[in-house]
C-alpha cells in the first residue's frame, strides 16, 4: 500500500541534526566518486549547496532511520548526471553563474507552441529558427514532446517516458540537436517537468499494476475505498466531467490517486525513492540542453490527510530540494512555476531558491476581465499590490497559454470595489462564450459545471478579441493585450499563432480523441496562408504581426523595461490603465517610461492635473507623437502609449 504521509509538520525543524551530518554525507559521496576526473567542479558546488539540499529533504524524510543514506544516494545520482553533462553545457553553467540575472534583460522574449502543430517535427522547428529570430525570440517553450499514450494524453502531460519522445516528432537525439541549434541562435529551450504524475503506461505504473511492490509504492494505491474516502472529504474535483473525486479504480479493484485524468497517476513523494528517481529524470532533461523547466502542477505534489492536498508546505520543500540539486549538477537550469491558484499562493512559489520565474495567471485573467468590463480597477490594483517579486525572480507574463482561462482573481480584491466574485465570474464566462449581449468574444466553455456554476474559457486570442466576427477593434485589442505583457516587467510570452491572429479550430470536435476537451479549439495547426499574410499590411495578420514586431523592437532598446520594477500610476479614468517603468537604478539620466492604455472602444482623456508631475512634453515611442501633458492627454479606442520625456 502507498506510504502516504499523513502527519502534520514537526514542531521542531528536523535539520537540527548532529552538526557533522552534512559532513558525513559529503564524505560518503566523496568516498565513492572523489577519484573521478569530473569530481572537483562537482565538489565545489556540492560543498556550497549540500546543506541546503539536506535541510529541505529533512522536512520530508528526516525522521527516517536511513535518512543519511537517502541523501547520499540522491547526490550520487546527481554526480552520475554531472559526469554525463556535455562540456558545452558545463561552460553555460559557468556563464550563468557569473551573470545570474541574465533572464531579467529587456531582450528576453518567449514563444510557446506544440511541435507537431507548429512545424510537424523537431526538424521542422529547427527550420523555423530564422522566423523565431525575426520575431525576436530568446526563449522557446515546446509543449511536452515526451512519449505518451495515444490518443488520450492531456496534450502531452501524461508522460510514459521522460527519456523518449513521440516517434512522429523525432528521436531524443533529434531533440538534443535542436536544443544545440536553438542555443547557437541565442534561444533558450524550455520544456516541462511533469513531476506530479506519470501516465499509466509509464514502466513504473505498468509494474505497479502488475503487483511489483517497489513500483507500487511509487504511487498512491489503495486496496479499497477507506483511504480514498478519507482523503476526498477535503479535496476538490479538478476534472469532474472525466471522473468524480481524485481516485480511479483499477481493473483488479484497487484505487489509484489521479488528481487530473484517470490515465495520470499521481506520484507518491512520501517515498524518497520517488524523489531520487524523478531527480534523475530532471537532470537527464537538463542535459539535453534545456535551460528552463516548467514545473507542472506544483501545487498538487504532496498529499496529507485532512488537508486540500494543494500548496502544502512540503510542496515548497520539494521544489527547493529540486532547486538545490540543480545548483549542484546543472546550474544553468532555472525553474518556472505553474500554479493556477489564489494569487497569494502563486507568489509563495517564487524565489531564487524555489522557482526563479513564474507564470502570472492573475495578470492574464485580469487582462481579459478588463477587456470585458472596460474597467481597469482590478488590474490596476493587482499591479499596485501583487506585482512585486523578490530580487532575482521574474514573472512570465502572457495573454493566453495552451490551457484554459480561469478567473483566478482574489475575491477579497473584488470586494474592495463592491464586486461579488462568484457573480462576476459568471458574467465573464457568459461574456467570453458569446452569451452576453454585445459581446465581441467567440470563446468555448471548458469544464462547464451547471451544478456549481464553475466554468473556464477556451479560445485563441483572436477569437476572444473579436477578430473572427470582423469586429473593427479586434486588431487593436490584440496589440493592446500584448503591449501590456511586453511592458509590465518580466519575460513576455507569446503563444505562437497569436502573432498572426489565428482563429479557433472548430474541427477539434470532429476528432474523437479531442472532442471532449475544448482546449483543443485554441491549439490550431499553423496556417501557412495566414503565416504568409504576416508580410501584407492590408491583412489582419499583417497588421498584428507588424504591430507586435514594432513593440518588440522598441522594448529591446528600453533599459527601463528590464527586470520587473513597476510603479502604479492611477489615471483616474475608469478605462485607462497606468504604470511607470522607472529608469534602471543608478541610470536616472536615461529616464523612465510612463505607460497608459485605454481599454475601451471610446476615446478616453486623462486630465492635466493627473499628469502634472510628469514632464511638460512627452513623446509616445509607439506612435512617435509628442504630447503637451499640460493640456492633458486623450487616448483613442484601445490605444496604448509608451511615454518618455522629450529629448530622452
Amino acid at each position: 500500500m502507498a506510504t502516504t504521509p499523513t502527519s502534520a509538520r514537526p514542531a521542531v525543524p528536523p535539520w537540527r541534526a548532529p552538526d557533522d551530518q552534512t559532513g558525513r554525507i559529503h564524505a560518503a559521496v566523496q568516498a565513492g566518486c572523489g577519484r573521478h576526473a569530473d569530481w572537483p567542479a562537482f565538489d565545489a558546488r556540492l560543498r556550497r549547496h549540500v546543506a541546503t539540499l539536506r535541510n529541505e529533504l529533512a522536512w520530508l524524510y528526516g525522521s527516517r532511520d536511513d535518512f543519511e543514506a537517502v541523501v547520499v544516494r540522491l547526490v550520487q545520482t546527481a554526480f552520475e548526471a554531472w559526469c554525463g553533462r556535455p562540456a558545452v553545457l558545463k561552460a553555460l553553467d559557468e556563464q550563468r553563474e557569473r551573470d545570474p540575472q541574465w533572464f531579467q534583460s529587456q531582450r528576453m522574449l518567449g514563444g510557446v507552441c506544440y511541435v507537431d502543430l507548429f512545424a510537424g517535427d523537431f526538424r521542422g522547428i529547427e527550420a523555423q529558427i530564422p522566423y523565431f529570430q525575426e520575431l525576436g525570440l530568446t526563449y522557446l517553450h515546446l509543449m511536452p514532446p515526451y512519449l505518451c499514450p495515444e490518443p488520450h494524453n492531456d496534450g502531452g502531460y501524461a508522460v510514459s517516458s521522460y527519456r523518449a519522445t513521440k516517434p512522429a516528432l523525432g528521436t531524443i537525439e533529434d531533440l538534443r540537436h535542436l536544443a544545440e541549434k536553438l542555443r547557437e541562435a541565442g534561444i533558450s529551450l524550455v520544456l516541462d517537468f511533469v513531476f506530479n504524475h506519470t501516465s499509466d503506461e509509464h514502466e513504473w505504473a505498468v509494474a505497479a499494476r502488475a503487483g511489483d511492490p517497489v513500483c507500487r509504492d511509487y504511487y498512491h494505491i489503495y486496496p479499497d475505498r477507506q483511504q480514498p474516502d478519507a482523503f476526498e472529504r477535503t479535496l476538490r474535483e479538478i476534472f469532474p466531467d472525466e471522473h468524480p473525486g481524485a481516485f480511479s479504480q483499477l481493473d483488479d479493484g484497487r484505487w489509484v490517486w489521479t488528481t487530473f485524468h484517470s490515465y495520470q497517476w499521481d506520484l507518491n513523494y512520501g517515498n524518497p525513492e520517488v524523489f531520487r528517481a524523478m531527480a534523475g529524470e530532471m537532470l537527464f532533461i537538463a542535459n539535453l540542453g534545456v535551460e528552463f523547466l516548467r514545473m507542472d502542477a506544483v501545487a498538487f505534489v504532496w498529499k496529507r490527510l485532512g488537508t486540500p492536498c494543494e500548496s502544502l508546505p512540503e510542496a515548497h520543500h520539494l521544489l527547493r530540494a529540486y532547486n538545490a540539486l540543480a545548483r549542484i549538477a546543472a546550474p544553468a537550469l532555472l525553474f518556472k512555476s505553474e500554479a493556477i491558484v489564489h494569487p497569494d499562493e502563486v507568489v509563495s512559489y517564487i524565489s531564487p531558491a524555489e522557482c526563479q520565474v513564474s507564470y502570472n495567471p492573475l495578470q492574464m485573467a485580469l487582462l481579459w476581465n478588463t477587456l470585458a468590463t472596460r474597467e481597469v480597477n482590478l488590474l490596476q490594483l493587482a499591479l499596485a499590490e501583487r506585482h512585486h517579486l523578490p530580487e532575482g525572480t521574474a514573472w512570465v507574463n502572457y495573454v493566453r497559454s495552451h490551457d484554459d482561462i480561469g478567473w483566478t482573481f482574489a475575491d477579497e480584491d473584488a470586494a474592495r470595489f463592491g464586486i461579488d466574485g462568484f457573480d462576476h465570474r459568471q458574467f465573464l464566462n457568459r461574456f467570453y462564450v458569446d452569451r452576453f449581449p454585445g459581446s465581441f468574444a467567440r470563446g468555448v466553455p471548458f469544464q462547464d459545471n451547471p451544478a456549481t456554476g464553475d466554468c473556464r474559457i477556451s479560445g485563441t486570442c483572436a477569437a476572444l478579441c473579436g477578430l473572427e466576427q470582423g469586429d473593427p477593434h479586434a486588431v487593436a485589442r490584440i496589440l493592446l493585450l500584448h503591449g501590456v505583457v511586453l511592458s509590465s516587467g518580466g519575460i513576455p510570452l507569446i503563444y505562437l499563432g497569436d502573432e498572426i491572429g489565428q482563429g479557433n479550430d472548430a474541427g477539434y470536435a470532429d476528432d474523437p480523441a479531442r472532442a471532449g476537451d475544448s482546449r483543443w479549439v485554441h491549439r490550431p495547426m499553423r496556417d501557412p496562408r495566414r503565416h504568409a499574410e504576416r508580410l501584407d499590411p492590408s491583412t489582419a495578420a499583417g497588421r498584428i504581426h507588424a504591430g507586435l514586431r514594432h513593440l518588440i523592437a522598441l522594448r529591446r532598446h528600453l533599459p527601463a523595461f528590464a527586470g520587473g520594477r513597476l510603479l502604479p500610476f492611477w489615471s483616474r479614468h475608469p478605462a485607462v490603465l497606468g504604470y511607470r517603468r522607472p529608469a534602471p537604478q543608478g541610470d536616472a539620466a536615461r529616464g523612465g517610461v510612463l505607460v497608459l492604455a485605454n481599454f475601451s472602444e471610446r476615446p478616453a482623456s486623462v486630465l492635466p492635473e493627473v499628469l502634472s508631475a510628469q514632464p511638460a512634453t512627452m513623446v509616445d515611442l509607439i506612435g512617435q507623437t509628442a504630447f503637451d501633458l499640460r493640456a492633458g492627454l486623450t487616448l483613442a479606442p484601445y490605444q496604448m502609449v509608451w511615454l518618455v520625456a522629450s529629448g530622452a
